[in-house]
């Protein structure tokens, strides 16, 4: 029976495709855990992630200062990972990355917690065309403000079992003729797996040599849109056309196609994320990454077959690709 540390630490947004990884990694680590987020109802499936008792869920909106107080009471440490990939009718850029890091950020001094986490985005950049970077990049300025020891992570595309990048266009794959190579599809990225993040969470956590740092989390290696589309196809043993589709397109499809939102459906591409497309999603030359932290990155290609073979026709017992 595992021996649980003497640490207490708050997640926000605990109940998310990274957030869940996370809270693993740090019951691994003997940590006791409060997963602080907005409908309890949707984290049960965190609890057997740890021993009886380690994992405590807690109903938490983090627009109201005194929900965010009350999660921070008595714990040692907290991470922020609440985030929106898209706006919709009371879930704003602004309302979910900076009016919610600074209201974490604030309990979390005056709570006086030992070590905050911030996990933002390898995008975030206050010129960005793009709202959501520049929000992403406003909630890390306001963190370090109000905390200036709070360390700062910052992922490029996250994949994994339930991601949002390789799963939407093999998806797509499965109906469509054509997967569209946004701005023709030379923008770099360097995908990072949801484990190793989960991985930095915890190191971010627990080591007192990091306080203060910034991270840029990203894979073994650099692909460009046009691989990624590629190996999907590969990976579902679907034969579809790549078909460039220029900026200016994308964007215009882009704002048609978020307007889903308004009516509660999560919209194929946003004007923003085509703004984002843009420009490079790689780890910079002078940055700390995550060997800096200990943790060894994991190949795409060795995780993305484990579940996008869901989307081969005859599935798992569909015969795998040839390399």
């Amino acid at each position: 029976m595992a021996v649980f540390g003497s640490g207490l630490v708050t997640v926000f947004g605990g109940s998310g495709f990274i957030g869940a990884q996370a809270v693993r990694a740090l019951a691994k680590k003997g940590w006791r855990i409060r997963v602080a987020v907005r409908n309890p109802v949707t984290a049960n499936e965190l609890q057997p992630l740890g021993d009886v008792g380690q994992i405590q869920l807690m109903r938490c909106d983090v627009t109201r200062p005194e929900d965010v107080a009350l999660a921070l009471k008595g714990a040692d440490a907290a991470v922020n990972l609440v985030g929106t990939l898209y706006e919709a009718p009371g879930r704003s850029f602004r309302k979910l990355h900076v009016d919610a890091a600074e209201t974490i950020a604030t309990a979390a001094r005056t709570a006086k917690i030992d070590r905050l986490v911030q996990v933002s985005s390898i995008g975030a950049d206050s010129h960005s065309p793009a709202a959501y970077a520049r929000s992403k990049a406003e909630a890390e300025v306001l963190t370090r403000r109000i905390r200036p020891d709070a360390v700062i992570l910052r992922p490029s595309i996250v994949f994994g079992m339930g991601d949002g990048f390789l799963n939407r266009f093999a998806s797509m794959a499965t109906w469509s003729p054509v997967l569209p190579l946004i701005g023709g599809g030379e923008t770099r990225f360097q995908p990072v797996y949801v484990g190793d993040v989960a991985e930095a969470v915890a190191q971010a956590v627990i080591r007192p040599d990091v306080a203060g740092q910034t991270y840029e989390l990203g894979g073994p290696a650099v692909y460009s849109f046009k691989d990624l589309m590629r190996l999907i196809l590969r990976e579902t043993s679907r034969d579809r056309l790549l078909f460039p589709l220029p900026f200016f397109a994308a964007r215009i499809i882009g704002s048609a196609a978020q307007m889903s939102a308004l009516v509660g459906f999560a919209p194929l591409l946003t004007r923003d994320q085509v703004l984002m497309l843009e420009t490079d999603n790689v780890v910079a030359p002078d940055a700390q990454g995550l060997d800096a932290l200990g943790v060894q990155g994991t190949g795409l290609e060795a995780i993305a077959p484990s579940y996008l073979w869901r989307y081969r026709v005859g599935g798992q017992f569909a015969e795998r690709p040839a390399l």
